[in-house]
């Protein structure tokens, strides 16, 4: 069985502001568009834009949405800034349980989305690769996510983790690594797969056993790689239109989720389209392309 769930950072709500000049939703208006075009789940965003506490709650209840997971990055190779981190983490682990306890248990479990803080650089130029880590700081990482790990178990909740661009978890390879050396489950984000040069399909086979949440997204190669090979950033890759409504870009839809529903698959999907609101955008177009990117799935998951 599978949720579908939409996520703030579609409506260009990171923690990043308006800082492009365009108009980002209020968090009513944003659960809104999700609640009409089917969706029954909502990524936490920026911690409090959905509120807190009662706020928090009444509001997933008016829309008829469960929390299905929250972005939680923390700085796992540098062991000086990790201790403030960590309480950050709680922080949100509190948001996370205030949402539990809202739903009563009656809704599928939310996942806190565990990630690397990185630097925002991306090391995959589309011809090859910057260093990676050297084996002291793999160490550190790996004994600092599983730090997190255990925190995030104490407090009741399973987590996940998400291989990002700009991170120290970004290649195939990363992942690969990460793994073997912890037993956290993997977010498969298949849009950040494609920035790192990996295969989606392939991944389902690859890591099948240990992903426990997916971030569904699409997007064009082409304009990943041109900002890659022009030693862009990362925001560069949202500003540039990267990732795309579902069966706009190069991702094979149809292999992804058949070969998801193939092996099983049972959680959430986060659906994504990454993206920066321009001024003078059709405020319109943020719901156009929810509309379309549940459409794409209604072959597989029709509810």
């Amino acid at each position: 069985m599978i949720d579908i769930a939409g996520a703030p950072v579609s409506f260009g709500l990171f923690a990043l502001g308006d800082a492009e000049g365009g108009t980002l939703p209020g968090p009513d208006g944003l659960c809104a568009v999700l609640a009409r075009q089917g969706y029954t789940g909502i990524d936490l965003g920026p911690l409090g834009f959905l509120g807190r506490g009662r706020e928090l709650t009444d509001r997933l209840a008016r829309h008829g949405l469960a929390l299905a997971g929250g972005w939680i990055d923390l700085p796992f190779t540098e062991d000086e800034r990790l201790p403030a981190a960590l309480e950050v983490l709680e922080t949100v682990l509190d948001a996370f349980a205030e949402a539990a306890a809202g739903v009563g248990g009656t809704a599928r479990a939310a996942l806190p989305t565990l990630a690397d803080s990185g630097s925002g650089v991306l090391r995959h130029s589309g011809t090859g690769w910057q260093p990676a880590l050297d084996e002291d700081q793999w160490r550190r990482l790996t004994r600092n996510i599983r730090l997190a790990v255990e925190r995030v178990r104490a407090r009741g909740f399973e987590p996940t983790f998400h291989h990002h661009a700009g991170t120290w978890i970004e290649s195939p390879q990363d992942i690969d690594r990460l793994l073997e050396e912890t037993d956290v489950g993997l977010t498969l984000d298949t849009g950040h797969l494609l920035l790192a040069g990996g295969d989606p399909v392939g991944a389902l086979a690859r890591w099948g056993d240990r992903i426990n949440h997916v971030h569904l997204k699409d997007a064009r190669v082409d304009v990943l790689r041109s900002v890659a090979e022009t030693g862009g950033t990362l925001r560069d890759v949202w500003t540039r239109g990267a990732f795309v409504p579902l069966g706009h870009g190069d991702l094979d839809v149809d292999g992804f989720m058949g070969g998801l529903l193939g092996q099983g698959y049972d959680g959430w999907l986060v659906i994504e389209q990454d993206r920066v609101p321009r001024p003078g955008e059709d405020p319109s177009a943020v719901e156009r392309d929810h509309a379309i990117n549940r459409h794409a799935l209604r072959k597989w998951i029709p509810s």
